[in-house]
């Protein structure tokens, strides 16, 4: 193990609270989230492992990033990823751009839970997939079989999203709408709703073609800042 990568578990060693370590594994075998087996936890908040990421992301390399993101230690990883999107936005240089996107690609193995996907793929492959006009790296994750994949794929959207362009969340979205895990719903619900968000007319004209098909939680998700009348509407299928 590098010296700084030992640096920087020990600060977060520093930081952490048994309590709160002992928290997460029930929260998340109550069904609100997924991990994957043997995840260990240290209990430290995110505000202290951005506040670790802010002050070593400048000093570690890919290489080392590496062994980091590779720890069984959720908030290893959790603040390996804050480092690389600190890279990915601090640098104008479209070639580092390129490399930090490549490693994110080669290590998707280790961005395996609701945490880490939605902290970091669309601030890093989003991003860069928009900027670039690359949207079949997005389009090939949506098409793998590892569901984790496909959220990412679907969450990489959100800056589409944001940037006002909705076509590609709703082309996966509507490619995942049979799809048979609840978290891949709470994804696609999550994204339309935030789809809504920027334009509520196209939430509505995409909501009146396939409410019908979507399983309840992505519904339920996709409708949540909805007028209550609208919402009931929905849920009741008298739209």
């Amino acid at each position: 193990m590098s010296s700084i990568v030992k640096e920087i578990q020990e600060a977060l060693a520093v930081l952490s609270i048994p309590e709160k370590a002992e928290f997460f594994p029930r929260f998340f075998k109550t069904g609100k989230g997924e991990y994957g087996e043997g995840d260990l936890f240290l209990g430290v908040k995110v505000p202290d492992q951005r506040s670790v990421a802010k002050e070593y992301y400048s000093k570690i390399n890919l290489k080392e990033l590496s062994e980091l993101l590779s720890s069984k230690y959720h908030e290893h990883r959790l603040t390996a990823l804050f480092m690389l999107i600190s890279k990915f936005e601090k640098t104008k240089d479209i070639a580092v751009k390129k490399e930090v996107v490549e490693f994110y690609l080669k290590h998707l193995s280790y961005v395996n839970n609701w945490d880490l996907v939605d902290s970091s793929c669309y601030k890093i492959l989003g991003r860069y997939a928009y900027e670039n006009k690359k949207e079949n790296l997005l389009r090939e994750l949506s098409e793998a079989e590892e569901m984790w994949h496909k959220r990412i794929a679907v969450v990489g959207t959100m800056h589409y999203i944001k940037k006002g362009s909705f076509e590609l969340t709703k082309e996966f979205v509507t490619r995942n709408l049979k799809h048979s895990h609840d978290l891949m719903h709470k994804a696609n619900g999550w994204l339309l709703r935030e789809m809504g968000n920027i334009n509520e007319g196209e939430l509505i004209s995409y909501l009146n073609s396939y409410y019908k098909e979507m399983p309840r939680t992505c519904l339920r998700y996709a409708i949540e800042k909805l007028d209550e009348g609208v919402r009931q509407d929905y849920l009741k299928g008298r739209i």
